[in-house]
């Protein structure tokens, strides 16, 4: 398996959309420059939505020319639909990421469709990326438990993956939206598609409601997985999933697989000013478990050593 691990940052996208401060372009423009200075290289800055819908987003094209360029970097934006894949596509996006949830009320809630039909536009959209050559790669919200219907079964998340990779998709994230799996379902859900499609085709997208986000990634890295996403400080939230926190905290996620072997090229001392950041442009306390740990050793005059 491979010792290189992608962690993709979610925080500017996911981790701002639900926060009651609404964060000016700027701000998340410097928010993303301290990211790509800590060593980040894949982030998931914007969504194409409905301003109405999700404020926090309004701003998708104008924050888009005001990301850092550095060669290496890799831009995702997330797109409820094809009007939002369009936006997305012009404004130069390589990659588009696409969300299906498990259920019929979650799809509803979230993007006004039935299942069926949110999953025949996830469909469309994948067609319409591939005759433009901008990758995909579409989640299945709710794989462990939908916010209104309860828990999943681990087939319906198996099937649905199975469905979008016979539609063109690139790569499916499997996604805890709500913070509600352990990590013996990752494994149940998580093995038998990486036999059928191959591990480095799938991502996982973990909240940390209950505490159990860093033992469900490293179920799933242990499995082989190498893709995750992440958000800086903890940040996170769907206004349409009650319940849902913030995602895994990035800087803890770098520290897992660094600690385990695994190579991430972030650096998590760097990764402060960023979270430091966040937290004042949120009015909100942030941070992992690891900046806490690391604070405490300086309280004590100690120099922290991570590794």
């Amino acid at each position: 398996m491979s010792d290189q691990a992608i962690i993709n940052e979610v925080g500017l996208r996911d981790g701002l959309q639900n926060q009651p401060v609404t964060v000016d372009t700027d701000t998340k423009a410097q928010l993303a420059r301290l990211l790509v200075d800590a060593g980040m290289r894949c982030l998931e800055p914007v969504s194409f939505v409905s301003p109405k819908a999700i404020p926090q987003m309004a701003d998708a094209a104008a924050l888009t020319p005001l990301l850092p360029h550095d060669e290496g970097l890799h831009y995702t934006a997330l797109v409820p639909n094809l009007k939002g894949y369009q936006l997305a596509r012009d404004a130069g996006y390589p990659t588009v990421a696409l969300v299906l949830s498990t259920t019929d009320t979650f799809n509803q809630r979230n993007l006004n469709m039935s299942l069926e039909q949110a999953a025949q536009s996830c469909e469309a959209i994948i067609a319409a990326a591939k005759e433009d050559g901008i990758a995909t790669r579409t989640y299945i919200a709710g794989s462990f438990a939908c916010p209104y219907d309860g828990p999943m079964p681990v087939t319906l998340p198996q099937k649905l993956a199975a469905r979008m990779f016979a539609a063109g998709s690139d790569e499916v994230a499997i996604a805890d939206t709500i913070g509600a799996g352990n990590p013996q379902q990752m494994k149940d859900i998580m093995a038998p598609l990486i036999r059928e499609f191959g591990a480095e085709k799938f991502y996982v997208h973990l909240h940390d409601t209950r505490g159990l986000a860093a033992a469900m990634a490293w179920a799933a890295a242990d499995l082989g997985v190498r893709r995750f996403d992440a958000s800086v400080g903890g940040l996170g939230g769907c206004p349409f999933a009650p319940g849902a926190t913030g995602n895994m905290a990035t800087e803890d996620l770098v520290y897992l697989l660094e600690s385990a072997g695994l190579k991430t090229g972030i650096d998590v001392e760097r990764l402060r000013a960023a979270v430091a950041l966040a937290q004042q442009a949120t009015q909100r306390p942030l941070g992992g478990r690891i900046l806490s740990w690391m604070e405490s050793q300086e309280n004590q005059g100690k120099t922290p050593c991570l590794w």
